[in-house]
């Protein structure tokens, strides 16, 4: 852990969902692994993650729905692995988000987190995908800002002004990625909290400071609360 944020500081705490709330990563293998094996092909867990890392980006490059992003990218791995997707199993992709589980330390820091902040989300997904998310977390949120309402995908800043718009201020953001969060939110002078999780990413890797470090949310919440 890095110097410890003061208590009481922020009003509202907001948190990138896919990968700092919500374990993506196994979420992501769960589907893509199964799927690629009824291909006859077997490739490392970590490999697969390095791949979604550089596709999805690209895809959101194009704008449209996550949904649709999550089809192209699935369309690429065929590519790449000689492989066709059909229709139905494009569609299977996002809703396998339903079964994506919380990280076992997710609902019992919000709830304490809870007690003392206001809390938001800010996700690079659609509003009907995330409805799915949603009951899992165990907390009201105060905020939901994703991709589909504002028409930009992290790290474009626009998703972390509409944060800024909707939400109380002094704000702490919390995050794991420092591609689609930590670096974004720095250059609008956001405070951030980069939780470290260890394991191979789904999200590039970028150099981004952020004004704190948490091995995880129960660490966060003890700092916090």
């Amino acid at each position: 852990m890095s110097k410890a944020p003061a208590r009481d500081h922020y009003a509202t705490l907001t948190f990138d969902c896919y990968g700092t709330l919500i374990d993506w990563e196994n979420g992501l293998l769960g589907f893509l692994q199964p799927l690629l094996e009824s291909y006859d092909v077997h490739v490392i867990d970590d490999w697969v993650l390095e791949l979604f890392a550089q596709y999805e980006p690209e895809a959101q490059t194009k704008g449209g729905s996550y949904r649709r992003v999550l089809g192209e990218v699935l369309q690429r791995f065929g590519t790449r692995l000689a492989f066709t997707p059909s229709e139905d199993t494009l569609d299977a992709f996002a809703g396998s988000i339903e079964y994506w589980q919380p990280y076992p330390d997710t609902v019992a820091a919000l709830k304490r987190l809870k007690q003392h902040y206001r809390l938001a989300v800010v996700s690079n997904i659609d509003d009907d995908l995330f409805a799915l998310t949603a009951p899992q977390l165990g907390v009201e949120l105060d905020a939901v800002i994703t991709a589909e309402q504002v028409g930009a995908y992290k790290p474009d800043h626009a998703m972390f002004r509409e944060a800024l718009r909707r939400v109380q201020g002094p704000v702490l953001h919390v995050a794991q990625s420092r591609f689609h969060d930590i670096a974004p939110a720095r250059a609008l002078g956001i405070d951030c909290a980069w939780i470290n999780r260890s394991g191979a990413s789904a999200a590039r890797d970028v150099q981004a400071e952020p004004d704190f470090t948490f091995a995880n949310l129960t660490e966060l919440a003890d700092a916090l609360c």
